[in-house]
């Protein structure tokens, strides 16, 4: 299946047996750009709705750091060309699910599970599936399945798509959404050939290698994968399903890797420096991935069983890489965030002290503890140490501007909040989360109107056009009620964007006409 969301949806999948012949790169299809990115949309409304939607910005931020190289390395091999990449929205969702998954969706929209990231051994294998996903948009798959396959409008597939979605969750809703010979068409319709799966491993590889990531993340995904098709798949990886394996695809990606290998200069000391740290990082993430796909209580509390059986370090690892140390990285990071989940704020700290040691000369994974900290003293109500404002004025990554803004809110500091966020969202206007923040800090000054606005926008970020329209217009009638809280400055922004929200409410409704 080309896309699969949230849990359950590994139960309305089958492995494909289409092995008709693909369509050469240069063929065309009937589904234009701009209406495989309107399906898109569609979608990403109702997964941007889902409560297994996750933003959470030290995770995004993570995943972004492995997926941007691969954009880059696409567009300088040319795979990505320029009209694709101007009109799709290549934004990465992530889900959370403790399932081994990701997966593409018209329009350039991606999913991707906590469970893939806390399954995956190192940033090589995320790399590997990510690129993978990469080139099924790239070159057009989904496009030219639904040339092959439906002549259904795009209103059509839309529904059908989000119909599989929901059955996912609930087979009620699924059902009520695609009823009857519908839902088989379905799926059969969001199935990948074996020729398009052939064709994004080989592209995909090219990708992700291009993009500096080791040839053998994808031999080793393929062993992982390969395992788990043995054990007859419990469910755990409905990645299998969505792309199923066969021994060509495993022959084929073994001799890359091993081409690949064969070619590689020697290691330097700085790539294999750059790795250790990479190795530290990438274990701190997915134990956060695993926390946050919501375990359970008794999940937990694993997690902290696991940590309490091992000897806390007394002092700095010799060689923080190795694969015990990089074991105990994630265990107590697990732990950390897992007591601070239970409220247990002093055993989190103990275990974020055990944790400082394997940080020492990895600058991003001690960023990553600096904010978990953060994390740890606001859930506590207790003020962040770490939440300095030369700290914030400097922060230009998106984790740590959100997570110390949320702290300095907390600490009553929401003129530092708001100065700094409008510059951000200036940049990022898609980001949600900021302007959410944003009108939170507008809030806590007393200054309304200003906070409707960021609230209507952060609505629009996430394609709610009309819950945005109806935030300006709540904002305009209180200018309205009580003059006194108006601004011209801001009033005129909001009369304009209102003006362009209903310009794309009406045009969206006609074009639905005619995709109907």
């Amino acid at each position: 299946m080309v896309w699969l969301s949230s849990s359950a949806l590994s139960q309305a999948q089958a492995p494909n047996t289409n092995s008709g012949s693909l369509p050469s790169l240069g063929e065309s299809s009937d589904l234009s750009v701009l209406k495989e990115r309107r399906i898109g949309d569609r979608i990403a409304v109702s997964v941007y709705r889902d409560p297994d939607y996750v933003d959470d910005p030290v995770l995004v931020d993570y995943v972004q750091g492995i997926w941007q190289p691969l954009m880059a390395a696409a567009r300088a091999r040319g795979e990505l060309n320029a009209e694709l990449d101007e009109r799709f929205a290549w934004e990465m969702f992530l889900v959370r699910d403790r399932s081994v998954n990701a997966f593409a969706l018209p329009g350039g929209y991606f999913g991707l599970h906590l469970g893939l990231i806390g399954t995956v051994s190192n940033v090589d294998e995320l790399a590997a599936v990510l690129g993978h996903e990469l080139t099924h948009v790239t070159q057009r798959h989904i496009a030219r399945l639904m040339t092959q396959q439906s002549r259904q409008t795009p209103l059509v597939i839309a529904a059908m798509i989000l119909g599989v979605l929901a059955a996912g969750k609930n087979a009620e809703v699924g059902n009520a959404a695609i009823v009857g010979g519908q839902a088989a068409l379905a799926q059969n319709q969001l199935n990948f050939s074996r020729d398009m799966e052939r064709e994004a491993d080989r592209i995909g590889f090219g990708v992700m290698t291009d993009a500096g990531f080791e040839s053998r993340g994808v031999a080793s995904m393929f062993e992982k994968l390969q395992q788990a098709s043995r054990l007859n798949d419990n469910g755990a990886f409905p990645y299998l399903r969505s792309h199923p394996l066969n021994t060509q695809r495993i022959a084929e990606a073994q001799s890359r890797v091993q081409l690949a290998a064969s070619e590689a200069p020697q290691p330097t000391a700085q790539k294999e420096l750059a790795q250790s740290q990479s190795r530290v990082l990438h274990a701190m993430m997915a134990a956060r991935a695993r926390v946050l796909a919501a375990p359970g209580v008794d999940g937990l509390r694993s997690m902290l069983a696991e940590a309490q059986r091992r000897p806390l370090p007394l002092a700095a690892p010799q060689t923080p890489a190795s694969a015990d140390n990089v074991r105990d990285v994630g265990t107590l990071y697990a732990a950390a965030l897992a007591s601070m989940q239970l409220r247990d704020f002093a055993g989190a700290r103990t275990f974020m002290g055990a944790l400082r040691p394997f940080a020492v000369g990895v600058p991003r994974a001690s960023d990553a503890l600096d904010l978990l900290a953060i994390e740890i003293d606001l859930q506590a109500g207790t003020p962040a140490a770490l939440a300095s404002s030369a700290r914030f004025a400097s922060a230009s990554n998106r984790a740590e501007v959100l997570v110390l803004a949320r702290a300095l809110l907390a600490s009553q500091r929401a003129p530092e909040v708001s100065g700094k966020l409008q510059t951000w969202v200036t940049a990022n206007p898609r980001d949600a989360q900021a302007w959410q923040l944003l009108a939170t800090a507008y809030g806590n000054q007393g200054q309304a109107v200003r906070a409707i606005r960021a609230e209507a926008e952060s609505r629009a970020a996430q394609l709610d056009y009309p819950a945005a329209l109806d935030r300006l217009k709540a904002a305009q009638a209180m200018m309205r009620s009580n003059p006194a809280s108006a601004d011209f400055v801001e009033g005129s922004i909001i009369d304009t964007r209102a003006r362009q929200l209903e310009s794309l409410i009406k045009e969206q409704a006609l074009q639905e006409k005619v995709d109907r």
